[in-house]
């Protein structure tokens, strides 16, 4: 089967792998020259996200451009630590911190080792069935430059501003609103508290921010600050020193470190309003399916959002692989998929997923089970 993929970020990259092992051709149709959105930030896989990339060998090379997050320790507005935790790894990988730049390119890097083919600078615009007239199965996807691919499915991948969720179901929610901005910066400066191994989490008179130490001892950190939302135009235009300022003013007079990792930060600082879907009435069609963001995009709060797309992506291959005809396998993909990722979305909007995270990190993907529908 050929598989036409619309998104070369976490989602589609991982989709492409797993559906190359699963016995497929997949092409992957990225809209940006190189990489994908939001290259700026940084991410944790967490386990279970690991536990997924293990399932189609492609852990090694995230492992590779990444350093092990250990624990939480939890601080609060007076600057009191209240709570640590150990994360749980059980019999999983325990979760890594890398840049999502990274992250991608060590995606696509193994993509491209592994002879799959990753077009950039390809937007789709539009897909539709190969032959109205006759009802042919296949899908023909149209990209912005005009160009067209034929394959027999499309997997839309392409995040939470998804143009394949809106050809599936023209009438589908848009994105929503969290309430938050969230900055991210990285600085060498040197002084500043460190937490190797660990996320210090600190709960601000105004706004929630975290940091962490990697072993050439940057300092990772974010903020998320309550807000109201802007015009796209607005904040794209938003400099690193105009997301320095509003993160600064976020946690200035607060008796914290924050402040201060954010005035050692230099240029390395980048910000974005947060959306979330929280819910998607229509998954698929007889040729077309949605993964990742494009089908459940969540608050950070969980710090799930990638490991989340990497699940569906080999839960769809393994649909895929072991199903009868698309239609089928998408089905047994949604009934899979539908109410574990509906749960994370809803805990992450409000912001707190629970003391109790096993349902989220060990959950185990076998690669040899077989999907019976």
């Amino acid at each position: 089967m050929r598989v036409l993929i619309a998104g070369g970020g976490v989602a589609g990259t991982v989709t492409a792998m797993a559906l190359q092992r699963a016995g497929h051709e997949p092409v992957v149709f990225e809209a940006y020259p190189s990489g994908g959105a939001d290259a700026g930030a940084f991410l944790t896989v967490m386990h279970n996200g690991m536990d997924a990339l293990k399932a189609i060998d492609a852990a090694g090379p995230v492992n590779d451009a990444s350093f092990a997050a250990l624990g939480v320790e939890l601080v609060g507005p007076d600057g009191t630590t209240t709570g640590t935790r150990e994360f749980d790894t059980g019999e999983l990988a325990g979760p890594r911190t890398l840049t999502r730049a990274a992250f991608y390119r060590a995606l696509q890097e193994e993509a491209d080792r592994r002879g799959i083919t990753v077009e950039h600078g390809r937007r789709l615009v539009s897909a539709g069935p190969v032959s109205a007239e006759t009802a042919a199965s296949g899908v023909v996807a149209t990209f912005a430059d005009g160009s067209t691919a034929t394959g027999d499915v499309l997997v839309g991948a392409d995040g939470v501003r998804s143009e394949v969720r809106t050809l599936i179901d023209p009438a589908a929610d848009r994105p929503r609103f969290t309430g938050l901005t969230v900055v991210y910066g990285y600085t060498r400066a040197e002084g500043l508290p460190a937490a190797p191994g660990i996320y210090r989490m600190i709960r601000g008179s105004r706004a929630a921010f975290g940091f962490t130490t990697a072993p050439d001892g940057a300092t990772f950190w974010f903020a998320r600050i309550p807000d109201t939302e802007r015009p796209r135009d607005e904040i794209a235009a938003v400099t690193p020193a105009g997301w320095r300022e509003f993160a600064h003013a976020a946690f200035d007079g607060d008796p914290l470190p924050c402040a201060d990792i954010v005035a050692a930060t230099g240029d390395e600082v980048f910000g974005g309003h947060s959306y979330d879907v929280p819910t998607t009435r229509v998954w698929s069609t007889e040729a077309m399916v949605l993964v990742g963001d494009a089908a459940h995009a969540a608050s950070p709060a969980a710090g799930q959002g990638a490991s989340m797309a990497i699940e569906d992506s080999v839960v769809l291959a393994l649909c895929l692989r072991d199903l009868p005809d698309a239609p089928a396998a998408f089905a047994a993909y949604e009934k899979l998929r539908r109410t574990r990722v509906e749960k994370l979305v809803a805990a992450s909007a409000g912001q707190d997923v629970g003391e109790e995270r096993g349902w989220l990190y060990h959950h185990h993907i076998d690669w040899n089970s077989r999907i019976t529908g």
